[in-house]
């Protein structure tokens, strides 16, 4: 019955198609693409995390893409909140079983290739489900600031900046051309997160605006452990955008309008 299979080749994970594609492993992906935006940026001292807030209706509470794993390290995640949620707790046993065993917080790269290796078990047994989830992983530790994103499929790269989920591309084309001007070096604390909400406010449809109430950031560095800030402690951030914003467009307007 062909109505009911997009092809024959998608019923099975383990299936190959004669073009070499792992269809299950590509809809994984495509639930990737489907969820809320969120994106990570970093620099030799920071990275920093952002993520839309959204709730299925206004008497519920949000959904939360932005969760810590240690005091160093820290997701955003777009797809499938559930499929997150179980990394997140993989995540979180691992730090903590390595800092009882070692005495000393887990490297990131690790965690992420172990993570990765997780993601990839699933594409070769018919078992389980691919993970329908990306995460952004934050992490600050012995070797530095790091961004790594990770994808069902079992791939995972590390990043300058990213930006994952539906509509993320003009975050990443606001990042590229940030990251080609000054490549985010040298950029404070505060500056990396304006950045950060800036590509966010890019990713959103035209009749909506970045406010305190569907954004949240997180951030980890050097000296400063990772922390989540949301509402009000957002605010500030959104307040110094707009005043820049104002000042941009007046220094525009003198250089249009010369006083002879």
């Amino acid at each position: 019955n062909s109505e009911m299979f997009r092809n024959q080749y998608d019923t099975d994970v383990t299936v190959w198609s004669p073009q070499g594609r792992l269809h299950q492993v590509e809809y994984a992906t495509e639930a990737v693409n489907q969820g809320f935006v969120c994106l990570g940026v970093r620099n030799e001292n920071f990275v920093v995390l952002a993520a839309l807030k959204r709730s299925p209706n206004d008497l519920a509470a949000h959904q939360r893409k932005l969760q810590k794993i240690d005091n160093h390290m820290g997701i955003a995640m777009s797809g499938l909140t559930a499929d997150g949620r179980s990394l997140v707790k993989y995540m979180r046993t691992e730090a903590l079983n390595n800092k009882y065993v070692y005495n000393t917080p887990i490297q990131g790269s690790r965690l992420v290739a172990d993570l990765a290796d997780m993601h990839q078990q699933c594409t070769q047994s018919y078992v389980r489900r691919p993970y329908g989830v990306g995460l952004l992983i934050a992490t600050y530790d012995q070797t530095g600031a790091h961004l790594y994103a990770t994808e069902p499929s079992g791939n995972y790269f590390e990043y300058y900046a990213m930006a994952i989920g539906s509509r993320s591309q003009t975050s990443r084309t606001y990042l590229e051309k940030e990251f080609e001007a000054h490549a985010f070096a040298g950029c404070s604390q505060e500056e990396l997160i304006k950045h950060a909400l800036k590509a966010l406010a890019a990713s959103l449809a035209g009749d909506m605006e970045l406010d305190k109430k569907s954004a949240s950031i997180a951030i980890v560095g050097k000296d400063v452990p990772f922390q989540i800030v949301e509402n009000d402690g957002i605010q500030r951030y959104l307040d110094m955008i707009v005043v820049e914003g104002e000042a941009e467009v007046d220094t525009e307007m003198v250089i249009e309008n010369p006083v002879v």
